[in-house]
Parts: structure tokens; sequence; C-alpha cells
């Protein structure tokens, strides 16, 4: 991984909320006893808009974040089963990195069940979330993924 690994650009508490719901999924998934309310938890107390290693976080919009997780979490298996009809014949979803795979649930969730957030808005704040990982290769991917998904499900 390249990039800022996580460090918030400057942004609103929906980016902030959007960056901590990815970190939260991921953490999520590599756990082996997975807690998601417990996490939700966690972060809300000690990280959202805290300071952390001399990197001042953004206020995150707890209820949003709250939501994407719990939200994404709940549904994972939908979301994973539209995501795998969106990758090409060469990739499934066990060759995602677990960075861009909470991106991709992040993201996946929010198209589905959040059409109040436009789709523009969701793809290009979780391609920004993408930048802060990675370089602009593995960004434009998750830009043409989500792109795909918006399509099947709005």
């Amino acid at each position: 991984m390249a990039g800022n690994a996580g460090k918030p650009k400057v942004g609103g508490p929906r980016s902030a909320a959007r960056l901590a719901a990815v970190q939260a999924l991921y953490q999520l998934a590599m756990s082996d006893d997975p807690k998601p309310k417990l996490v939700v938890e966690e972060y809300e107390n000690h990280r959202l808009g805290a300071e952390i290693e001399g990197d001042q976080y953004v206020p995150a919009d707890v209820n949003m974040f709250g939501d994407v997780v719990l939200g994404a979490w709940e549904r994972r298996e939908e979301v994973d089963g539209t995501l795998a009809g969106c990758l090409s014949a060469d990739w499934s979803i066990d060759r995602l990195e677990n960075i861009i795979h909470a991106i991709f649930r992040a993201a996946g969730y929010e198209l589905i069940a959040r059409p109040d957030v436009p789709t523009a808005v969701i793809i290009n704040e979780y391609v920004d979330v993408a930048h802060g990982f990675y370089e602009r290769a593995e960004a434009s991917f998750v830009n043409g993924v989500l792109d795909k998904f918006a399509k099947a499900v709005r």
C-alpha cells in the first residue's frame, strides 16, 4: 500500500464517516470473532474526531458511520453477491485486497440502501478513500467497479 495509509484528507463529517467505516469494516473482516456493535462503539468513543499518534481526525457523522458499518456488515453477502457480478471474469472476490473489499462493502451498502445519497457522491467519496490507501491504478479500479455496481442496483 502506498499513500497516506488512512490519514483522512480534509473533508467533512460524512467523508470522515466513510473513511472510518472502511477502517472498521476492514477490522471486522480481519477478526476471528467479529463484533460489529462493539467496533462501532469503540470508534465512536475513542477514534472519531480524536487525535491518534499526533494526527487529528476530522469529526465524523456518527449516525452515518454506524449505519454504514452495521448495514454493510449485516448485508455483506448481498453486497458481495452483486460485487461478484461486477468484477471481470479473471477476478474473484477472494483476489481483492482486504481494504479494497472493505471499500466495496461500504460503498455497495450505500448504493443499495441509501437512495437519499446521489450515486456520483457515493462513488466519488469512496474513490477518494481509495486514494488515501493506494496509487491511481487501484483507485481507477475502484471507480470502474463501483460504476458497474451502481448500474446494477440503481
